[in-house]
């Protein structure tokens, strides 16, 4: 009791209990100094909610974006996500149809119509941690998980944007509701301060822009070009002088924009392109740092003027943790990430960024991504060879995954043939060694590390990056790895299964027979101990494949013959369990998501 007696202790507060009333909700903030602030004008005056659409059935209704090709049917959909503000978390996409909207019309679920087409300011209504606010774009629906505010006049959504994510409205937001829930009434609320400090709608639209370019740097994002890893297509955010790479690679000039974020990188003194990998990691994790500590100083400065403004400076400092900033991060391993970052949902290491070069070069060998076009060049629809002059994608759409160099044309060889086509033949071997590296799998020589990752976390990558709704799906036979084989997707047709059967399966089990032949040849006529266990051990490892293969040709053969198709508006979940399915059996022949 003394030391709460005491002033000067630090933890005394003392208030006119009247002020509290000024709070929406009246709650007992005793420790807010700058009461005034809820005498003023507050965002409803110039905002008002935009409803929300609850579709009511949102397996039936609701796709993330690359599952679908009907785009008419299917409109982008703002349905919440993970703590990210500015820009992002665009994944979904909502049924759109006449007979869709009548069915959640018909449930109340339809929001106000008139407000169809129309920018404006969402968040997500539930989070574990803080709250980001970003822009929804017009063409946007949006969910009940992902509140809406638009303007009722004059639109002036960058500087309530910037508002929002700054540390008044953090801090006005924590008194109105400490739970995890951010209502439209808690934000509708908020006062605001109307200021002619233009700066503050300059530093929210690049703050918006940055953010955008980080999400668009990743696949899950429909504006996604190329990776950012491709030595023509590097993001940096300078582009003069000289750069000296950390890698072994030579002295790097760059030379004149493509556009505004990329440009052409040549060896100095040299008309040749750099074709090291170790080269364009480094200028985009340098990339990356740039934009992380632009939007972070955008911020800070945000949050030193909205504190002026509203009369808070003895109540908030104008810092920005790290961990708070939402933008990616570049590490070349997780030792390197730093305490500051602890926390975060956008650190990435050099080995997330070679699993995302990896899965950019499986969509090239699809022909889901061209060397020759920016972004989707297919997913459905009429098939445009004129888009594939550099790498030719693999033209039955099966890719087979094997354990040895069995095939010229598995994943292994074609990812080399990727890689030259990309960043040339003379730096084929440096570029392997790298990526192996980053990979970190087993093996003895490079190819046989890549050739391990292919065989045992390419599928679980994939399935994480694309949230349990893989594109790429993979044919597996079992755990002695005798046949696996990926395809796309969206080029599945009715004799899919039947051509990966017959073309690859049956394929990879006469190598199997051979081999076994070739093995007892060696244990009959060799001298050598050793070489007569090691194919002792060899023989039994194909035997035990081969049956595998056998065992597994006898469930795909019924599935075969069903010539099973698929519908790619059902989604993944459901196409997923359809092609594994014959006379209401289902027959595991697709790796588990």
């Amino acid at each position: 009791l003394e030391a709460l007696a005491d002033k000067s202790c630090g933890y005394y507060y003392e208030t006119d209990q009247t002020n509290f009333s000024k709070i929406p909700g009246s709650p007992i903030a005793y420790w807010w100094k700058n009461y005034s602030i809820f005498d003023m004008n507050i965002i409803s005056n110039n905002y008002e909610s935009a409803g929300r659409n609850k579709t009511h059935d949102n397996i039936r209704y609701v796709r993330n974006w690359w599952e679908i090709s009907n785009l008419t049917k299917w409109q982008p959909y703002a349905n919440g996500g993970a703590f990210r503000r500015w820009a992002g978390n665009d994944l979904d996409v909502v049924d759109w149809s006449d007979e869709a909207k009548s069915s959640y019309a018909s449930h109340g679920g339809l929001y106000n119509q008139k407000y169809n087409g129309m920018r404006g300011i969402c968040w997500n209504l539930i989070t574990s941690y803080k709250n980001g606010f970003r822009l929804k774009h017009e063409k946007h629906h949006y969910s009940s998980g992902s509140p809406t505010i638009i303007s009722k006049n004059v639109n002036m959504d960058y500087y309530v944007l910037a508002f929002l994510n700054s540390v008044v409205s953090t801090s006005a937001l924590s008194m109105y509701n400490p739970t995890l829930n951010t209502t439209v009434n808690d934000v509708l609320n908020l006062p605001l301060i109307i200021s002619k400090e233009n700066t503050i709608e300059e530093l929210s639209k690049k703050s918006t822009e940055l953010s955008q370019r980080d999400w668009d740097s990743f696949e899950t994002s429909w504006d996604f070009k190329k990776s950012p890893l491709l030595c023509y297509g590097i993001s940096i955010c300078s582009g003069a002088g000289d750069y000296q790479p950390s890698g072994n690679g030579p002295i790097i000039s760059i030379g004149s924009k493509i556009d505004d974020t990329h440009y052409w990188l040549f060896e100095k003194n040299s008309s040749k392109k750099c074709f090291h990998l170790d080269t364009t990691y480094d200028l985009w994790k340098k990339a990356c740092e740039e934009r992380f500590l632009k939007l972070k100083a955008n911020e800070e400065e945000l949050n030193r003027i909205f504190i002026d403004i509203y009369g808070l400076n003895d109540e908030l400092t104008p810092d920005v943790a790290d961990k708070d900033i939402t933008v990616h991060r570049v590490y070349d391993s997780k030792d390197d990430v730093p305490e500051s970052m602890k926390g975060s949902n956008y650190v990435r290491t050099l080995h997330d960024e070679i699993v995302s070069l990896v899965s950019y070069a499986v969509g090239c060998m699809f022909g889901r991504y061209s060397l020759d076009v920016d972004g989707l060049a297919y997913a459905g629809g009429e098939w445009d060879e004129s888009k594939y002059k550099t790498f030719i994608p693999d033209m039955d759409n099966c890719i087979p995954i094997t354990d040895e160099e069995y095939f010229e044309d598995d994943i292994v060889g074609l990812f080399c043939d990727w890689l030259k086509k990309v960043y040339g033949e003379d730096t084929l071997e440096e570029n392997l060694d790298f990526i192996a590296k980053a990979l970190g799998n087993k093996g003895k020589t490079s190819r046989e590390v890549i050739r391990s990752y292919f065989l045992n976390d390419f599928m679980k990558d994939h399935i994480k990056t694309y949230q349990k709704r893989p594109i790429y799906w993979l044919f597996d036979s079992g755990k002695q790895n005798g046949f696996k084989a990926l395809v796309y997707m969206h080029r599945w047709d009715a004799d899919t299964i039947g051509n990966v059967r017959v073309e690859y399966l049956h394929r990879i089990q006469r190598v199997y027979e051979k081999e076994i032949i070739r093995m007892q040849e060696i244990i009959d006529n060799s001298h050598d101990n050793k070489e007569i266990s090691n194919a002792t051990k060899r023989k039994e490892k194909l035997q035990k494949q081969i049956k595998e293969t056998k065992d597994y040709d006898a469930k795909i053969a019924h599935l075969a013959l069903s010539r099973i198709d698929i519908d790619l508006d059902d989604g993944v979940k459901v196409n997923y369990e359809k092609v594994q399915t014959a006379d209401e059996k289902k027959m595991q022949i697709l790796a588990k998501i």
